[in-house]
């Protein structure tokens, strides 16, 4: 069986850095990689420069995309990227994602987002094509999973990116409050089968039928928290037309939608139509299975009530959160310096070797001759990685220990 392809996407707002390779056909920033880096010890990785995603995975991000350009959210002018700066003007420095209420802003649910790759393209569409005036909530039921989901998006740096760990159901209250869901559904995994054989391993019909249902049950758990006129965005990394197709048409007739035709534009790269979506299948396109389709809610909509986000109790309330007070010091958030509003300003930056690098990522104490007393950030080719505070013999590492480099540097 031939081997998984390896790509990622790189973030727009950090310089474009990171691996070359060949471009994704339908995602701007995607690239598939000729071999697999350690990811690891590459600094750019845990800088936020990219993300590790599959190429099949990226094709939720087109249709967003595609989506997107039907809502009300002007398009941005690009600035000229440059190393280790965001590329793009970025108006709010200082407001929260949450209290964007009763503005304008594009309000987005990730449903099921863990690990964060469809967070972070999510995240990079909206800024692209919105500016600032965007929240993207990004949620994982999986106590198990979110406190990746949270690394990735403290990684990539996005202010207006909220996670929380809530059932679907618990979304129905924000009745009327979302413009898009994206409801990226547990599935029977047939796409998967290349990359891990544990799902080959566990794929019976009965487990097609239970996903089905549960599918079925999560869109209607959810469905009361979209807007009239709102786009629902489902996708699965599964070949099953009960989970797909049946499952699309199921939530258009009884929840009330129309559905996006699709489009033909990637058939030569081997994107193929069904009669509700695309379907990319493992062998035909360089990454695994993957499909998605998406609906307009017609159903009529009661009036959206005022949207209290914190009856979610976000693990990331969003926002820029630059530090705390302690005693007679200011501490700086570790999250600050990979944020896209990092103001290098704030603090001395020193720019480091790959290795010294990689020893602050092991959480390793430093001897920094550049670095003035008290905080400095640590840059890897202009790209903030984190902050030291030097006391004088030697600089504290200030990394997170959950975020530390376990292996041998």
């Amino acid at each position: 069986m031939e081997e998984a392809s390896v790509s990622i996407r790189l973030n727009p707002f950090k310089g474009l850095d990171g691996p070359a390779g060949t471009p994704v056909p339908w995602s701007p920033y995607g690239r598939i990689l000729a071999e697999r880096p350690v990811f690891t010890l590459d600094p750019l990785f845990h800088a936020g420069c990219y993300y590790v995603q599959d190429s099949s995975a990226m094709f939720v991000g087109y249709v967003f995309r595609r989506i997107l350009q039907t809502l009300r959210c002007p398009p941005v002018t690009p600035c000229t990227p440059s190393r280790g700066m965001a590329g793009y003007s970025l108006s709010r420095t200082g407001a929260h994602a949450h209290h964007l209420e009763g503005t304008s802003a594009i309000r987005v649910l990730d449903l099921c987002a863990a690990p964060g790759g469809k967070t972070t393209d999510l995240a990079a569409s909206l800024r692209e094509q919105c500016g600032d005036d965007f929240l993207l909530v990004a949620n994982e039921v999986m106590k198990a999973r979110v406190g990746v989901l949270d690394d990735n998006v403290a990684r990539w740096g996005d202010p207006n990116v909220v996670v929380t760990s809530v059932d679907p159901a618990a979304f129905a209250q924000l009745r009327g409050y979302f413009d898009i869901i994206v409801a990226d559904v547990p599935c029977s995994g047939e796409g998967m089968f290349r990359k891990d054989p544990r799902a080959r391993e566990e794929w019976s019909p009965e487990v097609v039928d239970l996903c089905a249902a549960r599918q079925k049950r999560i869109l209607a758990d959810v469905w009361p928290a979209l807007r009239e006129g709102g786009w629902l965005l489902y996708s699965t990394c599964t070949y099953e037309a009960a989970e797909n197709d049946d499952n699309l048409a199921w939530a258009a007739a009884e929840l009330g939608g129309e559905i996006l035709a699709p489009e033909a534009e990637f058939e030569d790269f081997g994107v193929r139509r069904t009669p509700h979506g695309h379907l990319l299948e493992a062998g035909v396109v360089p990454g695994e299975g993957q499909w998605a389709g998406a609906l307009r809610k017609t159903a009529p909509q009661p009036a959206a009530k005022k949207a209290d986000l914190g009856v979610l109790h976000p693990l990331r309330p969003g926002g820029l959160r630059k530090g705390e007070l302690k005693g007679k010091d200011f501490v700086p958030d570790a999250d600050y310096a990979l944020s896209i509003l990092f103001d290098r300003n704030d603090y001395c930056c020193v720019d480091v070797d790959r290795q010294t690098a990689l020893r602050f990522l092991h959480r390793d104490a430093l001897v920094l001759q550049q670095a003035v007393p008290g905080y400095n950030a640590v840059t890897y080719l202009g790209h903030p990685l984190g902050f030291v505070k030097n006391i004088g013999n030697r600089c504290n590492n200030l990394l997170p220990k959950g975020r530390r480099i376990l292996m041998n540097v």
